[in-house]
């Protein structure tokens, strides 16, 4: 029973280390990956927990030693030729992995372990290469769904077995000239070259391959395809009429002339075609008749300069047409004297040349919910145009003139939700109901130059609003209505922009707005113009603040008093013509939910603990284009309530003494991930890539002035002050203990250790005088008593037995010398006495030291806490045997302690 006290005293446990030390790899949370998305930039899956990004590998065993095992998405580029068996069996998890290595071969089992693997991406340099996949290189990839290969050429005979699962295959930017070397490749894609039923794929993206042309006649026979892309090759559609296709749904591609097009929807009875950047110019009625399977249109930049008689009757499943980006005067789609109604939903005409819409325009398109006319050449648009479009539901006319609108000229359209009026010359109506639509929640809006104050009317319910002022506007705009009760997202883009909004402020204005987005604006007319620049709009709702300055501000405004807001972005800040640096207290106030902080090309020259102790939340601190930052000492302190993740992105550190702290505490701490990009903190240093890479180079920055020399003097001298109490009890307590061992060893050398050394005792008692009493009433009769109520022991007692005028520490190491066994009686006074430390530290040493080692008993008279026990880790190691008990106060437990007492003293 007296063991368990002792037991946790002499185990040895190891704290659990939270944090990563990287080499070159910046590791994020999914949820926080569009704040890091550019260095992700060949794999980008927010829906991952966890994703990791390694540039310039060289060695990709060290790199992945330090990459942390749970991420699920890893991106790694570099120069890494081949790629070793067993390479990534330490991420079992892994889901997502993209690898831009200039690798030139996989070996056998490279990939082994990766069974939950969703996702496979090889990158390379077009052309440059080849990449050697021996057939069983997927084998255990048994989750494996999307496998892409661009840029490495693959041996047109590699034979490579697909996972049984895969459902989106590329092969891009690649040597392949024939579609058919696919099957050369990949057997398992031809029926019945190594599986017995047809090969399906939601996706074959062939696309960028600039040497493909040939299609041979029935290589890829059974294959069954949803969607074929083929766009930026030279190979025409009807190449794919003989590939033996089982099926084919979706084709993007790029054709010469629309008649071939149309021979391939014919012969698939496509479901959708999409052909971008080629000259087809004009569709005959010949072509136009082949396409009516067709749910799906896109001739988007393709030359067309006007469209055939009856194109919509001839497509009768058509939902989506897509003809931006050509030459199209007029938009003649439906033919009043036929009355065919169309079943499209989607139109899209942007970049065209309309200028004028026929009153016909769209009267057979009932069904249509997107509208897109954006920059056109379009001058005026009334009522009447929109009357059949009871449906539409997202109206976008940016990029027009649009220099006169009719009253009420949305009145047609009860379903309009979404309307997009940018870079438009419209002028506002005065009257309140300009805009007519009902239900409109969504309204991007450019508002012109003004030379006196006006009202802005709007609808009431919206949603999502976005206002672009014109260059040059000085003058206020009021608001109606006066409340916005559903707005939940703003944008307001321009600089010069005043909104008045009454004598309520911005959250009776906005009560449940959540996003705000302040793009090219200086802050001026959101920020108070007091002693303190403080930020006016205090919206308690809101959960996300982009600022994007337009680089005039004179002095930076603090955003404060915001409780709900979770991100904010800062950039552009800093005045152009007026420079000057600023700290994190002076940008961001008291925010306690904030989550994620980015500061952009602020000014931003100081980081200090005072700036954290507001942003309790802070999970995520991104700096970018900041330069010759300062990181003070505070944060050293107060870095176990830093942020999870600190990304320091295109800036750099001050190369100042100041900043000397930061190499040791980067490479400590376990709380905080810190990633420093592409930049040299000094000149002529070499560039950082993360955390544990961090060179010494601040101390050459620390000058040797006079002041440092009276600092170095002044610490020394509190050194010595500090140091004598030590040296005190070094004398009374360490000194004679290192004599002691000396005297131990030496005693060995001479030989006084052989075996048959005969002893003076047999047990030399270790004890306090507060505990001589149990010693001399309880221990002393069982031990040197006779037979058989004693076992007639001779013991050592050192107020009996110690020779008299003899140095106490000799006496101690002669007596422990000369004893068979070493028994230290313990308790809360014993360890309290120099003496009882002394001769315990010197029994345990003795174990280790003496050439004969004695036996080490301890007896506790009472419970003791393993932290009270001096070099209670060397025990946990020594004392493994049972060589501990505590003395019970029961009488009926008390023969249970003498006969553990006799068997140990045999």
């Amino acid at each position: 029973m007296g063991r368990y006290w002792l037991l946790p005293g002499l185990l040895l446990s190891l704290p659990l280390v939270t944090g990563w030390s990287t080499s070159n790899c910046l590791v994020t949370e999914g949820s926080r990956l569009p704040l890091v998305s550019r260095y992700f930039t060949f794999c980008r899956h927010s829906k991952l927990s966890f994703l990791a990004a390694c540039l310039s590998v060289s060695n990709l065993t060290q790199t992945l030693e330090v990459v942390p095992r749970t991420v699920e998405g890893l991106c790694l580029g570099g120069t890494v030729s081949t790629l070793l068996p067993d390479a990534f069996s330490a991420f079992p998890g892994l889901k997502v992995l993209a690898l831009s290595l200039h690798l030139t071969q996989l070996l056998p089992g490279a990939l082994r372990g990766l069974g939950q693997l969703q996702s496979l991406s090889f990158f390379d340099s077009p052309l440059r290469r080849s990449l050697f996949l021996p057939p069983d290189a997927f084998s255990d990839l048994i989750s494996l769904q999307r496998l892409h290969i661009s840029g490495p050429c693959l041996d047109k005979k590699a034979g490579i077995r697909l996972p049984p699962g895969l459902q989106w295959l590329g092969v891009t930017l690649s040597c392949i000239q024939d579609v058919g070397e696919l099957a050369g490749m990949f057997p398992d894609l031809v029926q019945g070259s190594s599986s017995r039923v047809s090969w399906t794929l939601q996706k074959l993206d062939l696309s960028s391959n600039w040497k493909l042309k040939m299609a041979s006649p029935g290589s890829l026979q059974g294959l069954q395809v949803e969607i074929l892309d083929l766009t930026r090759t030279p190979l025409d559609a009807v190449w794919l009429k003989g590939l033996g296709l089982q099926k084919l749904d979706v084709l993007y591609a790029q054709t010469a002339t629309a008649e071939l097009a149309a021979e391939a929807v014919a012969h698939f009875e496509l479901q959708g075609l999409i052909v971008k950047e080629s000259k087809i110019g004009s569709i005959s009625q010949e072509a136009l008749a082949s396409c009516h399977s067709l749910k799906t249109l896109g001739l988007s930049s393709t030359g067309l300069t006007k469209l055939p008689p009856g194109f919509l009757t001839a497509m009768p499943r058509l939902q989506r047409l897509e003809l931006s980006g050509n030459q199209l005067q007029s938009a003649v789609l439906c033919m009043n004297e036929t009355g065919d109604v169309s079943g499209l939903t989607t139109l899209d005409l942007s970049g065209n040349r309309l200028r004028i819409l026929p009153p016909a325009a769209f009267s057979c398109l009932p069904h249509l919910r997107e509208l897109l006319l954006r920059y056109n050449q379009l001058l005026s648009l009334e009522g009447y145009l929109f009357q059949e479009l009871q449906q539409l539901e997202t109206l976008k006319l940016d990029g027009n003139p649009l220099l006169h609108l009719g009253k009420n000229w949305l009145a047609a359209l009860p379903a309009l939700t979404t309307l997009s009026l940018l870079d438009t010359q419209i002028r506002m109506s005065p009257e309140p109901g300009f805009w007519g639509a009902k239900n409109l929640h969504t309204l991007s809006l450019k508002l012109p130059a003004l030379p006196a104050p006006a009202v802005l009317f709007l609808p009431m319910y919206l949603t999502s609003l976005e206002l672009h002022i014109a260059s040059g506007t000085t003058e206020h705009w009021t608001l109606s209505p006066a409340i916005f009760p559903s707005l939940e997202t703003l944008t307001i883009s321009g600089g010069g922009l005043k909104l008045k909004l009454g004598s309520q402020n911005a959250s009776g204005v906005f009560p449940a707005l959540q996003k705000l987005s302040l793009l090219k604006n200086s802050l001026d007319a959101f920020c108070s113009q007091g002693t303190s620049n403080l930020f006016l709009w205090q919206l308690p709702k809101l959960q996300s603040l982009r600022v994007w300055g337009a680089g005039n501000s004179s002095r930076p405004c603090l955003i404060t008093g915001l409780p709900s807001l979770r991100e904010l972005k800062l950039a552009s800040l800093q005045s152009i013509t007026q420079p000057r640096s600023v700290q994190l207290e002076e940008l961001v106030g008291d925010l306690p939910q904030l989550q994620a902080l980015v500061l952009s090309s602020t000014g931003l020259k100081s980081l200090s603990a005072a700036a954290f102790q507001r942003l309790h939340s802070l999970q995520v601190l991104v700096l970018e284009y900041e330069k010759d930052l300062m990181l003070q000492d505070s944060l050293r302190e107060y870095s176990p309530q830093m942020p999870h993740y600190i990304y320091i992105l295109e800036s750099n550190l001050a190369c100042h003494c100041a900043n000397a702290w930061m190499e040791p505490w980067v490479k400590r701490s376990t709380k905080t991930y810190i990633y420093i990009r592409d930049n040299r903190l000094c000149p002529g240093q070499d560039r950082l890539s993360a955390r544990g890479s961090l060179p010494s180079f601040l101390w050459d920055h620390c000058p040797q002035t006079l002041e440092l020399k009276l600092f170095l003097a002044s610490s020394a001298l509190v050194f010595m002050l500090i140091a004598l109490p030590l040296l005190q009890e070094a004398r009374n307590s360490w000194i004679p203990y290192l004599q002691a061992l000396f005297r131990v060893w030496l005693q060995g050398l001479r030989g006084k250790g052989d075996k048959g050394k005969r002893f003076l005792f047999d047990v030399f008692v270790s004890h306090c005088r507060q505990d001589q009493g149990w010693v001399i009433e309880e221990l002393l009769p069982a031990l040197e008593g006779f037979l058989p109520a004693g076992l007639g022991l001779r013991l050592c007692l050192p107020e009996r037995d110690f020779e008299p005028g003899k140095d106490v520490v000799d006496n101690v190491v002669d007596s422990m010398l000369s004893s068979r066994t070493t028994l230290c009686v313990l308790s809360g006074q014993a360890l309290c006495n120099p003496r009882c430390r002394l001769e315990l530290r010197l029994a345990t040493s003795l174990l280790l030291a003496a050439p004969s080692p004695p036996v080490l008993l301890l007896v506790f008279l009472e419970p003791i806490s393993r932290h009270q026990l001096p070099g209670y880790h060397r025990l946990a190691r020594l004392l493994r045997r049972g060589d501990y008990c505590l003395w019970p106060e029961e009488e009926e437990r008390k023969s249970g302690f003498w006969t553990w007492l006799r068997s140990r003293l045999g």
